[in-house]
């Protein structure tokens, strides 16, 4: 419907007539994301009219039907200027029910009106930054609470707490000031922990164990919208680093909750990955003094070789590493929350690192092989030592020497010095050593296959390679001179062109140009030799 013929009738006619005009309108733009640049002003002013047509009392459908087409309309960060003033703004979250000392209870007839209300306010709080909308974001974020806060005791409508979730997670995710507030004045980590259990129907079995249910170890759709809406809500408001004994309380439950996630599926494989995904993201904000939580659980299955610790939470995380690797796609995302949760928790807790060592690092058989070569999770993280992503990179490698114990020899057992190379000169460990971690003393045991192969293993490619014929056995002296010094110019033309840097390994590990690294061992060499 031609925009021209709405405006004709908004403001102008009864409102039969507008809600079937918008109505149609809304029919044709429901999928509609870009706008025509040439009508821009004309949205902008049906947009005026709709806010004014809002503020009177009208026809409950008729108002329904405006919220749907200003939801559309805004869609456009362009043409929100109308809607974002403080009146407007107002008007919205009165139309939301989001007044704090308004009704307690939300009538049924006006659910509709409150959910299109708050797809409104999501828009505009994600594609506008207005002054006028920020003065009004305070209240909003205490109607949102309020909101959640009557979730607790009654029961609301899935879409309209999805909604409230969504927007208060837009609201501290893209507003500081909002976000401190939800988080110090408005003590919103403990309501969402109390949301989560209600969603989740969370029966405690202990201080900080949550019984599971194999009935219910589907989770259905609604409620896994919600609580990864929750999540999403959660982790923007645990980012801060202030601790007091009261958020450790609620960081242990926080993870007790997580665990039980880990353990659960949604409706399908997809769903499950996005809702573990979640989980792990919000878990590694939680500090990995509370992460205990995820292996102190009561089993039948608790064995002396983990010190009766439960694995089934960090067998989870395995796999879900795994999957995610094998997708081949988005690895920045997909693999570093992941990989820093499992490395500071291997760093941290013996029983973890010696259970993901197992299952990633086994006891070395295949030495004929490239580390890189190959489909166990050793060879897949091996490949991603060498990623072009540098975030990828490094975190793999970080996880990989966790899991060594940060002992240089041991990596090298795993990867080889050409993949490792990266990680040691970034750490200053290109002579050997250790990392700055405390570990336990506990030996590694090598196969039998290892210790025999072991003199044959090349330490740049980590494997034994097959004996290749010596190419300077049939040259004359006269030709290895020449081929030597033609070496010698490729380098030195390479260096003068800048197209690379010659670089040495200083008594200390750490790289540097190599005129200066030999000057530093022939100076060190000296000062011995005189002392």
């Amino acid at each position: 419907m031609d925009i021209n013929t709405v405006l004709s009738k908004v403001g102008n006619s009864s409102d039969g007539e507008i809600e079937h005009v918008l109505r149609e309108y809304n029919r044709e733009n429901i999928q509609t994301f870009r706008f025509d640049p040439n009508e821009e002003e004309k949205r902008k002013s049906l947009c005026k009219r709709l806010m004014k047509y809002l503020e009177i009392d009208v026809q409950s459908s008729c108002r329904r039907v405006c919220l749907e087409t200003l939801r559309i309309l805004s869609r456009d960060k362009k043409v929100l200027e109308p809607v974002t003033t403080k009146q407007g703004m107002l008007v919205l979250i009165r139309l939301a029910r989001l007044e704090v000392f308004g009704e307690s209870v939300l009538p049924i007839e006006e659910v509709e009106i409150v959910i299109e209300a708050l797809k409104c306010l999501c828009n505009i709080v994600f594609n506008s930054t207005a002054a006028q909308q920020i003065s009004a974001e305070m209240k909003l974020a205490s109607g949102l609470h309020a909101r959640l806060n009557m979730y607790v005791d009654q029961d609301l409508s899935h879409e309209v707490v999805l909604f409230t979730l969504r927007l208060i997670f837009l609201l501290s995710a893209l507003r500081n000031d909002v976000r401190d507030c939800l988080e110090q004045e408005l003590q919103s980590v403990g309501l969402l922990i109390q949301i989560l259990q209600r969603i989740l129907d969370i029966k405690w079995i202990g201080k900080y164990a949550v019984g599971f249910d194999t009935k219910c170890a589907i989770l259905p759709h609604d409620k896994n919208e919600c609580t990864i809406e929750a999540l999403k809500v959660l982790f923007n408001l645990t980012l801060s680093n202030n601790q007091t004994e009261d958020d450790v309380h609620q960081f242990r439950l926080i993870t007790a909750i997580m665990r039980h996630l880990l353990m659960i599926k949604a409706q399908n494989e997809d769903k499950t990955e996005e809702l573990h995904s979640n989980a792990i993201n919000l878990l590694s904000n939680i500090p990995v003094t509370c992460l205990d939580v995820l292996i102190d659980f009561p089993t039948c299955d608790q064995t002396d070789e983990y010190h009766e610790k439960n694995m089934d939470a960090i067998h989870v995380l395995v796999n879900f590493m795994e999957k995610r690797i094998d997708k081949g796609e988005n690895y920045r995302e997909g693999l570093t929350p992941v990989f820093s949760l499992m490395t500071e928790i291997s760093r941290h807790y013996r029983e973890i690192r010696k259970y993901i060592k197992a299952q990633v690092l086994p006891p070395l058989k295949d030495v004929k092989n490239r580390p890189e070569v190959g489909t166990t999770v050793r060879n897949k993280l091996v490949r991603l030592m060498t990623h072009v992503d540098t975030g990828v990179k490094q975190s793999a490698a970080e996880f990989l020497f966790v899991l060594c114990k940060e002992s240089v020899d041991n990596l090298l057992k795993y990867t080889g010095y050409g993949n490792a190379a990266g990680l040691l000169a970034a750490r200053g460990l290109l002579a050997g050593g250790r990392g700055d971690g405390q570990y336990s003393e506990d030996e590694d045991s090598d196969t039998e296959e290892y210790k025999s192969a072991k003199p044959f293993i090349n330490p740049i490619t980590g494997h034994v390679e097959e004996p290749m014929p010596n190419p300077l056995e049939e040259m004359t002296d006269e030709q290895k001179e020449y081929e030597a010094l033609k070496l010698v110019h490729m380098f030195d033309k390479l260096s003068r062109e800048e197209i690379i840097k010659p670089m040495g390994v200083r008594r200390d590990g750490t790289l540097a140009p190599l005129g200066e690294a030999v000057r530093q061992c022939a100076l060190e060499s000296d000062t011995s030799d005189s002392d």
